[in-house]
């Protein structure tokens, strides 16, 4: 059986991210890529499906871990009763292929190990043969080859590779698993203490560009390092997350597969990242923006793979049994054939934000791209579709996907302005935009509820409305504002945090059974609309409490359940971790903060009474 998903931590090296539990074992490693079929599946089933464990043989009295301060050098700190061992887990970031170092040092006293190696490539599915090398194994099948380097003598046994050791103060013992592609020679190992001296530069040199000195910024760090883990450097995407098909709901069906790029993303990740002065990273993620775009915009896809891809048929994983008995294990994601009118709106404000900021011209998304983009979302914004959560029940005229499509219209406005996009077209674009906004107006409020509502004509609450002062489709001193806020607290806060939308009502919103856990970026919107509110004391409270939620090591989960007090969803989750990093700066910078800015660009009408100032 799997850990709890908060007692993981990651590595990785800008490729693809591994999961170490705190019993030793790398449940989870996708290789070559993030999104490539895992040779360690045991995350989503057992030990069987892949791992590969380092541990002591006998009783742990105590385990300890952290991160080497700045870095993805993660130290695992094992107490036993005859002693203390230390395993470090890393992959250097580099060119070559991706490689797992594991480094046993003793602390103290003499421990016994053990270590357990359980190849199975395609989630689970593939058992490698397995050729000695005197000092390790080559394990190859079909297009993956493995290259294990042990110091230590190794046994097979029932298709697995185990060997036991001891280790005492100041004895160290290195293992590394490289991979790499079959048709190729197996390649010579790699000195441990070299790579992890490279990991350690590395990652210093990369934190050392940080320019973020607000509040929290050792979270706000581990929260960047961890959005760096889950870049796939090759074409600088931005994956949601590390995993597939960790649960909403421990034994539910809403488990998806996030080791994909979501346009979505784009603002608030530029956000996050310019914030904090990697514009570097900013730029290369403009750059796949624009090649994943390119094309007929009537076929542009809400998300797309980590080179651009865009076909990510789902099916299941049958012969997993799920996380903690979660099923169905799903790989793809069926969602990128979905209408969602608001990334529309989020690839215009990423435009206005990029380029307004210090991003190099030649990465930008080509003006004509933008134009082409805006004439297909004329014919369409009138159409309902699946939404910001991407539902698989019936399409609406969800309220947020048509302030994105203001958003879009409204940015095309000020890029024009900026002499961005062609000044004779924005006449028209400002009529767009205003009879959106009066559309909305008049369909997604009720006056009733005194909020605007998930759909028009519906009378329930979804926690996007919390994007309405955020994107400036209203001033959030406009009483609606305050008053969608309040409902949102009132009908979807659960113990502290913010659901998506409401899962218990009559009505077939989503299409699937059961519920979720509270959704971790929509609680910390929530604390960004309470800075733009004034009540900078209760938007702290709640980032607090979000802060707390962190494992012990600062990573983050999608989704939290209050009940049982368990991180829920994919992990770690980029979207929760940009938030984190938003939210900071909101709070640290509550002028010149992400939200305040992209809420202050624009002026829309304000509303007849609310106060001036």
């Amino acid at each position: 059986m799997p850990s709890k998903i908060e007692d993981y931590a990651i590595i990785g090296d800008t490729k693809t991210v591994a999961l170490v539990d705190l019993t030793g074992s790398i449940d989870w490693w996708c290789a070559p890529r993030i999104d490539s079929g895992a040779a360690f599946a045991a995350l989503l089933g057992d030990a069987s499906n892949g791992r590969w464990l380092i541990a002591p043989k006998g009783k742990v009295i105590k385990v300890t871990r952290h991160y080497e301060p700045e870095t993805l050098i993660l130290e695992t700190i094992f107490e036993t009763s005859t002693g203390s061992v230390s395993v470090c887990d890393f992959m250097p970031a580099h060119d070559g292929d991706s490689t797992i170092h594991r480094i046993v040092e003793g602390r103290g006293g003499t421990v016994e190990m053990q270590m357990e190696l359980i190849v199975r490539y395609e989630y689970g599915t593939i058992t490698p043969w397995a050729t000695a090398t005197g000092d390790g194994l080559v394990l190859v099948a079909a297009r993956d080859g493995l290259r294990l380097h042990s110091p230590v003598r190794l046994v097979g046994k029932d298709d697995t590779t185990i060997a036991s050791f001891s280790v005492s103060d100041g004895i160290r013992r290195s293992f590394s698993l490289t991979w790499f592609p079959s048709v190729t020679h197996a390649p010579l190992p790699l000195d441990s203490l070299s790579a992890r001296n490279h990991t350690r530069h590395y990652w210093h040199n990369w934190v050392g560009r940080c320019t973020y000195h607000g509040s929290s910024r050792d979270l706000v760090v581990r929260s960047l390092i961890t959005l760096k883990a889950l870049t796939y450097e090759p074409s600088g995407a931005v994956c949601a997350a590390a995993t597939t098909s960790l649960p909403e709901t421990i034994g539910g069906d809403r488990n998806w597969d996030y080791r994909y790029s979501w346009l979505r993303d784009s603002t608030f990740t530029l956000q996050a990242l310019l914030v904090s002065g990697y514009t570097d990273e900013a730029a290369a993620w403009v750059g796949w923006l624009r090649r994943a775009l390119a094309g007929n915009p009537g076929e542009m896809q809400i998300m797309y793979g980590v080179d651009g891809e865009r076909r990510l048929a789902e099916f299941e994983l049958n012969h997993l049994a799920g996380y903690e008995g979660s099923k169905p294990v799903r790989i793809g994601n069926k969602a990128a054939t979905q209408l969602q009118l608001d990334v529309y709106g989020e690839v215009l404000d990423s435009a206005v934000t990029y380029t307004r900021g210090p991003i190099p011209q030649e990465f930008n998304v080509s003006s004509d791209l933008l134009v082409a983009i805006l004439h297909h979302l004329e014919k369409v914004w009138r159409e309902p579709d699946n939404g910001i959560w991407e539902v698989r029940g019936p399409r609406r005229h969800f309220t947020h996907s048509k302030v994105m499509a203001w958003v879009a219209f409204d940015r095309a406005v000020a890029l024009s302005e900026d002499g961005v996009l062609p000044k004779g077209a924005m006449d028209h674009w400002r009529q767009l935009r205003d009879e959106i906004h009066t559309e909305i107006c008049e369909k997604g409020f009720d006056p009733e509820l005194n909020s605007f509502t998930q759909y028009y004509g519906s009378k329930n609450l979804d926690a996007s409305l919390l994007m309405l002062a955020p994107v400036g489709f209203l001033p959030p001193d406009d009483p609606r504002v305050a008053g969608t806020v309040k409902a949102i607290q009132e009908g979807l806060v659960v113990d502290g945090f913010v659901r998506r939308y409401q899962t218990d009502t009559d009505e077939d919103v989503d299409g699937l059974k059961g519920t979720e856990g509270a959704f971790l970026m929509t609680s910390f919107w929530l604390a960004d609309n309470l800075v733009l509110l004034g009540r900078h004391d209760e938007a702290k409270e709640i980032f607090d409490r979000l802060c707390a939620l962190c494992n012990d090591v600062g990573l983050l989960s999608e989704e939290y359940d209050p009940k049982a007090d368990r991180l829920l969803g994919n992990f770690p989750q980029a979207f929760s971790h940009v938030a984190l990093i938003n939210t900071a700066a909101n709070l640290s910078m509550t002028e010149r903060g992400p939200s305040a800015m992209r809420s202050r660009r624009y002026g829309p009408p304000r509303h007849p009474n609310a106060p001036a100032g």
